[in-house]
């Protein structure tokens, strides 16, 4: 979800005759959110449909014995027509997959065109990293996605020690980021930008309305930002559980680490380091931080570039490496 001062917000799903019903979702099966007659959101459960196409991905260098070793493991939200996207990646901060310690892979969903269905089957059997869920992949299905992304995790990756989930127009800093959790010891604990006191949008004019029926509070419960958080791997298997017995909300962001986690009793806690936005491209700002938002394609070159050159010195800002207060952990 963006921040609430921006005007590109993530826009909802609303249905043709009324704006007052729940989003719908997307599944192979035909599975959705609500049937037609219903304002009401269902149960995840009811609308997600589990498992995921593995036939040609690499399990073992993603996450070998189920991330016993694995300090951190970062999954990709990328949509299906964003091959470059996921090349450039690749070819930039993907480098770090190639260590004993850290695996990476994309999430996507189904597709029911034969044509870009056999283009991702040839791509993946090319590169093996990616993840493909039993859902329609669009937009609007971002919930299920992250849900997925859980999934597979939960069942392929259970010991892993930290789940980035981060999207396909971001620039992480690996190394800033494995240097953040250097030593930490915070259980049942999710590190991003947190987002306080943010209010649904209640006009039917606008692209993020949500009605009284998907959500009747008057502010979410504090939530990070969808672009990239951190999750610790003691949370795991209770956020992929919990998540299938709580209604769905389309906005992923809220959802996760709003909702579901406030249930859980999960500390929420702001990091500097996750910008999510897009910042000034200077070296000492992309050293500086974990995730930068809203990256082009050629983009991840040039800010790659820029983290690898020993040319230039930066000094530490402390800022980002501490909590800012004590409100930040929710």
């Amino acid at each position: 979800m963006r921040n609430q001062s921006s005007t590109s917000k993530k826009k909802i799903i609303t249905r043709k005759k009324l704006n007052t019903t729940a989003p719908m979702a997307s599944t192979i099966n035909g599975r959705s959110s609500g049937n037609k007659s219903s304002a009401h959101p269902a149960l995840m459960f009811k609308v997600y449909e589990p498992g995921h196409v593995n036939a040609e991905i690499d399990r073992e260098r993603i996450c070998k014995d189920g991330g016993a070793f694995l300090k951190l493991l970062i999954l990709i939200t990328s949509a299906q027509s964003h091959f470059m996207a996921r090349m450039s990646i690749r070819q930039t901060w993907m480098h770090y997959a190639s260590r004993r310690d850290v695996g990476m892979a994309f999430v996507l969903g189904r597709t029911t065109n034969a044509t870009l269905n056999e283009s991702l089957n040839q791509e993946n059997y090319m590169y093996g990293d990616m993840i493909r869920g039993n859902f329609i992949d669009s937009y609007f299905n971002l919930t299920l996605k992250t849900l997925s992304m859980l999934e597979w995790a939960d069942k392929h990756c259970p010991r892993v020690k930290y789940i980035l989930k981060t999207d396909d127009d971001m620039f992480i800093n690996v190394p800033r980021l494995l240097e953040f959790i250097e030593g930490k010891k915070d259980a049942r604990t999710i590190y991003g930008r947190l987002a306080r006191k943010w209010k649904p949008i209640r006009s039917q004019i606008s692209k993020s309305f949500v009605s009284q029926q998907q959500y009747g509070g008057a502010i979410y419960p504090p939530f990070t930002t969808g672009p990239a958080y951190l999750l610790t791997g003691d949370i795991l298997h209770e956020l992929y559980v919990h998540s299938l017995r709580t209604y769905y909300f389309h906005l992923e962001d809220v959802f996760i680490t709003g909702f579901v986690a406030k249930r859980l009793m999960i500390r929420r806690v702001h990091a500097g380091y996750f910008r999510n936005r897009r910042i000034p491209f200077n070296p000492c700002n992309i050293r500086n931080s974990i995730s930068v938002h809203m990256i082009k394609e050629n983009e991840q070159y040039d800010l790659w570039r820029k983290l690898m050159d020993s040319t230039v010195k930066c000094k530490s800002i402390a800022k980002y490496q501490i909590f800012k207060k004590p409100s930040t952990r929710i």
